[in-house]
């Protein structure tokens, strides 16, 4: 499993924006706005005091180094709002009534978060407020026909600027700190709009919309084909019906089910009796990811073949007997 989250993140990591494409910021107005983190650049200028003007990126401790200051400023978590306060109460030793600007000029303190898999538009969302799964769902036009029952995320990095006591800051199954956690989520649920199915996403997350596994249904059926497993399952007789029914000539008292073995390349045989079935006298069978369902041709009865040869003989020696014979028409 770890194997996989591994490969799963180094695709995207690897993809960069060839695979993707990055969609502009999601803004909003929210209460405290965007919260300043570590690589972010810092501009401050003061009016009519350019000797206090100042570039400056927060470093990995959250602090920030401020002209004529002895000491770091802390800046993580904090809104350009409440910098300029905490700065200007700091210039106010230096200067009277200090008219102070403070932008946040280049945002490097977040990484975009990363939605693909069976979803329309496949991209790096840069975050600057919190959204929620249906936001980015909604921003990337919407799941595909072929989207599975499932959605994954994967919380890359611990949300900034949240307690790591907080629901967000989730960890992994085995409690094991290299391990990148995870959740799972119902795209059914999601779709009915449960909150419990609609979490924030923060930046350096990783939504997978994960594709619906196939059944194959092949033989005397109208339209052999592939079909996709989605959420609630499908029973055989929702499969036959979805590919146009059985044909005349189907052993529908012998369907064939070949499934995966559980960790195995080899196939165990379900038999099912479709006449029954239908009938409510044995139970519809719910197909499983990869079933193979076969639909065999069904053998003739004696009576058939033996009407079968009587036309077919009946025929040919007609044919034999008037072959030599001219045609005429009577009016």
């Amino acid at each position: 499993m770890k194997g996989a989250v591994w490969s799963i993140l180094a695709f995207v990591a690897c993809s960069g924006f060839s695979a993707f494409g990055q969609a502009p910021p999601i803004n909003a107005q929210v209460q405290r706005g965007y919260l300043v983190g570590p690589g972010d650049e810092i501009t401050g200028k003061v009016l009519g005091e350019p000797q206090f003007d100042f570039v400056t990126t927060v470093d990995e401790d959250g602090k920030i180094e401020v002209p004529f200051f002895d000491k770091p400023v802390m800046a993580k978590c904090r809104s350009e709002r409440e910098l300029r306060t905490d700065i200007g109460e700091l210039l106010a030793k230096y200067l009277k009534n200090p008219q102070i600007s403070i932008r946040v000029t280049d945002r490097k303190g977040r990484p975009p978060a990363t939605i693909y898999g069976e979803v329309r538009t496949p991209q790096q969302i840069i975050l600057m407020r919190k959204a929620t799964l249906v936001e980015l769902l909604a921003f990337s036009g919407g799941v595909t026909d072929e989207a599975g029952g499932m959605i994954q995320i994967f919380r890359t990095r611990p949300p900034l600027c949240e307690d790591a006591n907080n629901e967000n800051n989730w960890k992994s199954d085995d409690g094991d700190p290299t391990d990148v956690p995870s959740k799972m989520f119902s795209l059914n649920s999601v779709k009915l709009g449960k909150d419990e199915a609609n979490p924030i996403i923060f930046p350096g997350d990783v939504i997978v919309v994960q594709k619906a596994s196939p059944v194959y249904i092949t033989g005397e059926v109208v339209a052999p084909q592939g079909i996709y497993l989605k959420e609630g399952g499908l029973t055989l007789t929702e499969a036959i019906a979805k590919i146009g029914g059985v044909k005349r000539e189907a052993k529908t008292r012998d369907i064939k089910i070949y499934r995966l073995k559980p960790g195995s390349k080899e196939r165990d045989v379900i038999v099912a009796n479709y006449d029954q079935i239908k009938k409510g006298e044995q139970k519809d069978v719910l197909l499983e990811p990869y079933d193979i369902v076969e639909v065999d041709h069904a053998k003739k009865s004696i009576g058939q073949t033996i009407l079968e040869l009587a036309t077919g003989a009946a025929r040919t020696g007609l044919s034999s007997a008037t072959g030599g014979i001219g045609t005429r028409i009577l009016y």
